[in-house]
């Protein structure tokens, strides 16, 4: 039988070889191809961070005041609610998902804790813990609505965000919340320099890092953004694996939202509108595939930071605020069109 396999095989690897030299020979005119080999691979595999690299560059050419102490803290300060938020997305676009809820999520999340420990005179540790439960359950309902409902990702998480949102107007009633002051110290400095902040999102990079490379649940959302079908013929509980990437979205939801919250010294219902479009901008900037089974935490990390440079950037040269968001769309979309031609080549 192994004869027969391999004298079978023979003439589609002559084909095969055939149509690989007439692909070899167009390799020269390719993209890329006169840089040297070594740089070339560089480039491909670590694209983002190439990116970052050339940025930082070109913004301390043009602005003497970008790579102060002081302005690179404030970079990872402005990376921080983006890179926590997009740490949770970089779950559900692995495993072929998307999650539009989670910028709803962190206000409500956010409203919880201010609510429960203000107005409800809660311990301040048990409001943190039903605000992350808030966060958890709302990840936790997308996915019963994904997994179990078969609803597309898009609409379920689109109708959760607007839940999620009004019921942060509803349980504030449409006004900013005081946020208890032990709280309030996430958002402050450690010795004076260091932000809390940037530990948080270092601290919570680490989990998704983890979470992907060295548990079954990583394991799983590689294999079911890969091809669904096959993961749940190889024994995955593809509709139970849905419902912990979910939940462990709406967690880090609610980690951001109480971040943000730290920051701006309050807890407001209309906070965090339109980070849910940052946090999937960080992680398709960061090499995530839009089509699953592709990502890192470190490239989503990366990403996020891609975006505060260059915002930071813009900020500094004095580039207007509309401009910025044509700069930043263009940004992605040029990271769509090299993701693409990555996998081409």
């Amino acid at each position: 039988m192994a004869t027969e396999t391999q004298s079978s095989g023979g003439p589609g690897q002559g084909h095969q070889g055939r149509q690989g030299h007439r692909l070899g020979k167009q390799r020269p005119g390719g993209p890329g191809q006169g840089l040297p080999p070594v740089l070339r691979r560089v480039l491909l595999d670590n694209g983002a961070l190439s990116a970052l690299v050339v940025m930082i560059v070109v913004m301390t050419l043009l602005s003497g005041d970008f790579l102060s102490t002081q302005n690179l803290l404030n970079v990872g300060v402005q990376a921080a609610v983006t890179a926590i938020l997009a740490f949770g997305v970089t779950y559900v676009i692995v495993s072929g998902g998307i999650d539009l809820s989670v910028g709803s999520v962190a206000a409500f999340s956010a409203i919880m804790l201010a609510w429960t420990a203000t107005d409800q005179s809660m311990p301040v540790w048990l409001a943190v813990v039903i605000s992350l439960a808030t966060g958890v359950a709302c990840g936790l309902l997308n996915g019963v609505l994904i997994a179990y409902g078969k609803l597309p990702p898009f609409i379920a998480t689109l109708a959760m965000l607007s839940a999620a949102r009004g019921l942060a107007l509803v349980t504030s009633q449409g006004t900013p919340l005081a946020f208890p002051d032990a709280m309030a110290s996430v958002g402050e400095t450690l010795g004076g320099w260091l932000p809390v902040p940037v530990l948080v999102m270092l601290v919570m990079g680490g989990i998704a890092a983890l979470v992907l490379a060295r548990t079954y649940s990583g394991r799983a959302m590689y294999a079911i953004g890969g091809n669904e079908e096959a993961a749940r013929l190889s024994g995955i509980r593809v509709r139970r694996q849905k419902l912990v990437i979910y939940g462990l979205s709406g967690a880090f939801a609610a980690v951001a939202g109480i971040v943000l919250a730290s920051r701006l010294v309050s807890a407001q219902p209309q906070a965090a509108m339109g980070y849910e479009l940052d946090a999937i901008a960080a992680v398709v900037i960061g090499g995530a595939s839009l089509s699953g089974g592709v990502g890192k935490a470190s490239g989503t990390l990366i990403g996020a930071l891609i975006l505060a440079v260059l915002r930071n950037g813009l900020n500094l040269l004095d580039v207007s605020a509309f401009w910025q968001q044509v700069v930043i769309g263009a940004v992605i979309a040029l990271a769509v069109l090299l993701d693409t031609l990555r996998r081409r080549t």
